[in-house]
């Protein structure tokens, strides 16, 4: 269960990294970064909350296991996490490509994304109501 944690911070980590980005692309100027690194400011803003979102919910998961007294399974929790890094980076990887959508590689990438995700918050989900 700990990989909850230490994912939950890495996601923390890639959000400031990702604040500070759009920081440099829009209220302190670095040439190159908007318009250049940065090709759709709004797409930074959504993998910046998404990043957020998933941390949280990594350290709700945690915090809720571990308050109650469960345990979650461990394939679970790593697909809590891969689905929580993967998920964001789809926002990231189409903030730097503007031809995102139209490359089958990151259709397919999306795609297994959502069902890692999907399937660890279901597992998770389901290890807590069978174990109340």
């Amino acid at each position: 269960m700990e990989i909850l944690l230490k994912g939950g911070i890495a996601m923390v980590s890639a959000a400031l990294v990702l604040a500070w980005l759009g920081t440099f692309a829009r209220w302190f100027v670095i040439k190159g970064v908007d318009g250049g690194v940065v090709k759709d400011y709004g797409l930074l803003i959504k993998a910046h909350i998404d990043y957020i979102l998933m941390a949280l919910f990594c350290f709700a998961f945690y915090g809720a296991a571990t308050a109650g007294g469960y345990h979650l399974p461990a394939a679970a929790c790593w697909l809590v996490v891969i689905g929580g890094m993967t998920n964001p980076s789809i926002f990231v990887i189409a903030m730097l490509k503007t031809d995102f959508w139209n490359n089958v590689l990151w259709k397919v990438y999306t795609a297994l994304s959502f069902m890692i995700t999907t399937c660890g918050f279901v597992w998770v989900s389901h290890a807590f109501v069978t174990a109340m």
